[in-house]
């Protein structure tokens, strides 16, 4: 662990097999109260929060790294796609920015090192937003997703925002409904995921799930088929891959250390107040 840091997760997107860590379990330390009283019903009843157990709303503005809620992932890797092994060396907090990079530095049996993050609780129906900013490079993923699968007793069931560093211009939102990819698209990120910090947001109601990028709807599903159905743990990674080449283009090593920075996550319940002005919590509606 880094002298700058307190920190350490797991995460990816595409189409197969996972391999996660689901960390040593612990009880969430959910925020107190909301900082926003604006109206609850944003985007459905409040009954359809209890069709699905889930941990409480949060918000998580790294000014400290809260190991309580995050699992680290350290020593190991999601699979031959993956050219690197996950690192809590790579996972470092400096001025509440929480960075993950990728570098070349042997571990274990791969080239490079890399980092990810998972929450050691699952949460259900309700906004999913992080504000973060990519770096480049081609052959590289920096993804911010929700997973749960069969090291958890259940179906595999994902929801994503994946960077496909070769092209930052885009971002990919796509889900995956008991390991089955549905409703992939890639979108634009104005100006671009690697110049500034964004916005990537969705909502997952029982009957729908939308994606948003800096408070654009960028994708929309409402086929009960196409949505996912449980609980799930929330993740950031940046990781790379010489075998995905069609999809992330052919791995060139960068020649420096690569990072991923995220300066907010934060989950609100369907049902619960908005936590932060700016928080899609605060102004969605079922029409938008």
């Amino acid at each position: 662990m880094n002298a700058e840091s307190n920190n350490t997760i797991t995460a990816a997107a595409c189409g197969r097999p996972r391999v996660r860590s689901n960390g040593p379990g612990s009880p969430w330390l959910g925020l107190a109260g909301a900082l926003f009283a604006v109206a609850a019903a944003f985007v459905g009843a409040p009954a359809h929060a209890q069709d699905m157990q889930s941990a409480p709303s949060f918000v998580d503005n790294f000014s400290s790294f809260d190991r309580s809620r995050w699992y680290v992932s350290d020593g190991w890797n999601n699979g031959n796609h993956q050219n690197c092994t996950w690192s809590k060396d790579l996972v470092r907090l400096s001025d509440g920015v929480l960075s993950l990079s990728f570098e070349k530095r042997k571990l274990k049996d791969r080239e490079f090192a890399c980092a990810e993050i998972q929450t050691k609780q699952r949460f259900g129906y309700g906004v999913y937003e992080a504000r973060m900013k990519t770096d480049t490079g081609s052959g590289l993923n920096a993804a911010f997703f929700t997973y749960i699968g069969p090291q958890d007793k259940k179906p595999w069931d994902e929801i994503d925002f994946e960077v496909l560093t070769k092209d930052p211009s885009k971002v990919q939102v796509n889900s995956y409904i008991q390991g089955k990819p549905k409703n992939g698209k890639l979108v634009d990120v104005e100006g671009g995921a690697d110049k500034g910090f964004n916005d990537y947001g969705f909502v997952w109601e029982k009957d729908r799930l939308r994606w948003y990028v800096n408070g654009k709807l960028v994708n929309e599903v409402t086929n009960p088929d196409e949505l996912p159905t449980n609980p799930q743990k929330i993740f950031f990674s940046l990781w790379g891959s010489e075998k995905l080449t069609n999809w992330m283009g052919a791995f060139a090593d960068p020649g420096r250390k690569v990072t991923m920075q995220v300066k907010r996550i934060a989950f609100t319940a369907l049902g619960q107040p908005c936590q932060f002005p700016e928080s899609l919590a605060c102004t969605i509606t079922n029409s938008n």
